[in-house]
């Protein structure tokens, strides 16, 4: 009950919006929606990749240090990703583009 309550006021709110308010709206709601699924991607980017390298070592452990290695190397990359995000999520947020 309580999640229809909040669905009936946020539609509420965009039908009484103004075009300005709906340009911030939409911009916040692209920039949340796409951090998310930038950083679900990224955590399950970062699984794989420990899950991996747990596994190559578990099978050989003298290359241990080489994955290791190789490894925070790949989770820098994906995590810059999501940093990438984060940072177009806030111009969206604060430096809205669309806004005249």
């Amino acid at each position: 009950m309580k999640k229809i309550a909040l669905l009936m006021f946020v539609c509420l709110g965009f039908a009484f919006a103004d075009d300005m308010t709906m340009v911030k709206a939409y911009s916040v709601l692209g920039a949340v929606v796409g951090l998310g699924i930038a950083a679900f991607g990224g955590a399950l980017g970062m699984g794989y990749t420990a899950s991996a390298t747990i596994s190559g070592i578990a099978r050989n452990p003298s290359v241990g240090g080489k994955l290791t290695g190789t490894m925070f190397i790949a989770l820098a990359l994906i995590e810059a990703q999501v940093i990438y995000t984060l940072v177009l999520a806030i111009i969206a947020f604060y430096a809205n583009p669309f806004i005249a």
